[in-house]
C-alpha cells in the first residue's frame, strides 16, 4: 500500500537545497501541465472515476486536487515575496475534494495548470538566489516555509500526484 501511497516516497522537509536544485524545480513545475495533459486529456469517464489505489481519490480528483494546491502554492509563493514572513492560510483537501466541481471534466482543470503554471514559472524565473530564501508561516505545520523549499515540495507534488495516474494506467493496460 505504501507504494501506491506514495509512489516517488515523501517529501523529505528540512534539507539543504541549491540555487541550481531550485532551478530545476522550477524547469520540472513548467513542464508539469503539459505531462499530465498528454497522460489523461483524451480518457473517458471510465478511467478518470477510477480510484488510483484502494480508498483513494479518483484521476479526476487527483487532477482537480492538483490545480487546487498548486492555485494555493501560487499565492503563497506572492504572499512570501511582497510580505515579510506572512502566515498563510491552511485549507482542508479532503475536504476540497468532495465539493461539487470535483466531478467536472478533468479538463477544466489541466486548464487551468497550464495556465497558472505559465504564471508561477514566471514569477520564479525572474527572481533571484536570495528571493528563495523568502519565508512564509504555514501554521497548520506551526512551521515556517522557504520558498526554496517550498517549490522543490511543488515539484515532488506534481510527479507524486502524477505518479499515482501513470502507475495506475500502466496496472491497467492503458498505456
Amino acid at each position: 500500500m505504501t507504494n501506491l501511497q506514495y509512489p516517488i516516497g515523501p517529501f523529505v522537509y528540512g534539507q539543504a537545497h541549491t540555487f541550481e536544485q531550485v532551478r530545476e524545480a522550477i524547469d520540472h513545475i513548467a513542464n508539469q501541465a503539459h505531462r499530465f495533459t498528454e497522460l489523461v486529456g483524451k480518457w473517458g469517464d471510465d478511467r478518470l472515476d477510477t480510484p488510483y489505489r484502494p480508498e483513494g481519490w479518483t484521476v479526476r480528483q487527483l487532477v482537480h486536487h492538483v490545480a487546487d494546491s498548486h492555485m494555493n502554492a501560487y499565492i503563497r509563493t506572492k504572499l512570501a515575496l511582497t510580505e515579510d514572513n506572512p502566515t498563510i492560510k491552511p485549507y482542508e483537501e479532503g475536504e476540497w475534494a468532495k465539493l461539487p466541481d470535483s466531478v467536472l471534466p478533468a479538463s477544466h482543470s489541466l486548464v487551468i495548470l497550464s495556465n497558472l503554471h505559465d504564471r508561477w514559472v514566471a514569477v520564479l524565473r525572474g527572481l533571484n538566489e536570495a528571493d528563495f530564501d523568502r519565508t512564509y508561516y504555514h501554521p497548520g505545520s506551526n512551521r515556517t516555509f522557504t520558498l526554496g523549499e517550498v517549490i522543490r515540495n511543488y515539484q515532488w507534488h506534481g510527479e507524486h500526484h502524477y505518479q499515482h495516474i501513470y502507475r495506475l494506467a500502466e496496472r491497467n493496460g492503458w498505456v
